[in-house]
């Protein structure tokens, strides 16, 4: 399964992005997926992931009310939608695909994708 991420870029603190994923070459639909990000200096942490029916979905505290999750499997793509983007926001953000939720969280990542940068300004 190979995974592309798109979507980042650079906005002020308050602001939105929405960050895409599109799973190719691979049964999309078998698979939970799920964001990581690694800010500089620090190691790659769970954000959030999502079931492959979308049944089951999981945040990161930090992202908890601000960020939400979703996915499409007819068009094999799943989506992060980041509102109230804070500047610990700032990082690489990553796709991945994983057996379920919980593996996820705990970074069992089967698939991952390239990053995509997400810069926060203050």
């Amino acid at each position: 399964v190979q995974l592309q991420a798109s979507g980042g870029g650079l906005v002020q603190a308050g602001g939105s992005l929405r960050l895409s994923c599109t799973a190719s070459g691979g049964t999309f639909d078998r698979y939970a997926m799920g964001w990581f990000r690694q800010a500089p200096g620090k190691e790659r942490e769970f954000v959030s992931a999502i079931s492959w029916l979308g049944g089951s979905i999981d945040y990161a505290d930090s992202v908890k009310g601000r960020f939400t999750i979703s996915r499409d499997n007819a068009k094999s793509t799943i989506a992060l939608q980041m509102n109230s983007l804070e500047p610990e926001d700032t990082a690489v953000y990553y796709c991945a695909a994983g057996r379920n939720t919980q593996v996820l969280r705990m970074g069992g990542v089967g698939y991952w994708g390239r990053g995509t940068q997400v810069t926060v300004s203050s």
